[in-house]
């Protein structure tokens, strides 16, 4: 029961909290479209790069097929790389995470050894993605950029999310997506809305910036969008427990590879080569190259219902082993290819749309993994457009509720319960 002295405290601190005047808001207002704009056009120029980068990457091993056979020996050298740096132990993005929750120092390291070291993953062959990647990158950069303007703590947080979410838009063609995301992944059910101008300018400045350089955000045709009826809701709401299902799997799987390697295979030198020989072999017995690098072909092939059955569990078997090993890059691209060759899964056995029901999946896995759905309702906008809304709209809610406290990232946060009104502030799983 609130007693008066409970409110006459709460009265006196929002009493100590200064109104801002308009002379002050505009002030802070421009200072977050310079920082967003500085910012934008920094990692913008950076996240092209890499986005080519990346892309040579990809072109290159797909003409040199036997590439792959040098994958343990590119792993030697990513862990030289690092330990090199003095970076023993790479926390990902989840030390990007802790730096906005916590403050935790983001060495300017960390973005050209995420650069090079995710390039060599995707030219030999690693199972992996680039976003996370783009995340760790741009999250230095920012934080950096906070250290050398001499901003303050909370200020270098804001920054910081400015740098994650120019990385994404310039990597993914997503500024709305990516101004979300980075408010949203630290603390779930906690929004940074501080954050919202200055991540807004900066994921736009960024995009514009990639756009130039001749970079092009993907974008799939979903042209078959059936009425929302009671029966196309419940096939809709089927999936997407399934998809909630298999991205608590996903997050599973990558943790418990993770820990298998480090306990086997303590030296980072023996994981990682022995985690490229087991890559390597896993290729060559699948006969395909289905399931190396990012796999956006695979993506537009489940779009189109002509992905491989199992596709979806192999290309999670393969991140697992690339990632624990100790190859870098991201877990979102694997998560939207497991979603999307679920869901044509799905519409293979069922009969459903693939190109509607591999759109709802690759927004539920992203849902489940990141624990973020405003950001996944997003990305089903910019990636399929608004046709499908209803369908992601309860995909996304369904996923969110049903994949629990499962999460990709370690550091994240659950500051309010999925499934209670409730202040609960626990760890993900």
């Amino acid at each position: 029961m609130k007693t008066n002295s409970d409110e006459k405290e709460r009265n006196n601190i929002w009493q100590k909290i200064p109104d801002m005047d308009l002379l002050g808001r505009v002030r802070v207002f421009f200072r977050w479209v310079v920082l967003g704009c500085i910012t934008g056009v920094a990692v913008g120029v950076i996240g092209a790069a890499f986005f080519k980068s990346i892309a040579f990457a990809t072109e290159f091993r797909t003409s040199h097929d036997l590439i792959i056979l040098g994958l343990p020996l590119a792993g030697l050298f990513i862990v030289f790389l690092y330990r090199l740096c003095k970076d023993y132990e790479d926390k990902g993005t989840n030390l990007v995470i802790k730096s906005i929750q916590e403050g935790d120092h983001l060495p300017i390291t960390k973005a050209p050894l995420i650069f090079i070291s995710t390039t060599i993953t995707h030219l030999f062959g690693g199972s992996t993605g680039r976003e996370s990647a783009a995340l760790q990158m741009g999250g230095s950069i920012g934080y950096n950029l906070g250290k050398l303007f001499r901003l303050k703590e909370g200020n270098v947080k804001i920054i910081t999310m400015c740098g994650m979410s120019a990385a994404f838009a310039a990597l993914f063609g997503t500024p709305m997506t990516a101004a979300f995301l980075a408010m949203e992944i630290e603390n779930v059910g906690v929004m940074y809305y501080s954050a919202l101008v200055p991540c807004v300018i900066s994921a736009l400045v960024a995009a514009g910036i990639a756009k130039y350089l001749g970079c092009v955000g993907e974008v799939f045709a979903v042209n078959v969008v059936p009425e929302f009826t009671p029966y196309q809701a419940v096939f809709t709401a089927l999936l997407a427990i399934l998809c909630a299902v298999v991205s608590v799997t996903f997050c599973w799987v990558l943790k418990f590879a993770g820990r298998n390697y480090t306990k086997f295979f303590p030296n980072p030198y023996i994981r990682v080569f022995v985690g490229g020989i087991i890559v390597v072999a896993l290729t060559f017995i699948s006969g395909t190259r289905y399931y190396n690098g990012a796999g956006m072909n695979v993506i537009e092939m489940a779009i189109e219902g002509n992905a491989p059955y199992w596709a979806f569990l192999l290309k999670m078997i393969f991140t697992a082993l690339t990632l624990g090993a100790g190859y870098k890059g991201g877990e979102i691209v694997p998560a939207l290819y497991i979603g999307a060759t679920s869901g044509c899964l799905y519409s293979q056995l069922l009969g459903f749309d693939p190109a509607l029901c591999a759109a709802i999946g690759m927004g539920a896995l992203f849902c489940g993994v990141t624990n973020c759905p405003i950001s996944s309702l997003f990305i089903c906008f910019e990636l399929f457009g608004f046709k499908g809304m209803p369908y992601y709209l309860l995909a996304i809610a369904l996923s969110y509720t049903f994949s629990g406290y499962s999460s990709l990232y370690s550091s994240q946060k659950i500051m309010y319960s999925k499934f209670h009104n409730k202040y609960v502030n626990r760890a993900t799983k």
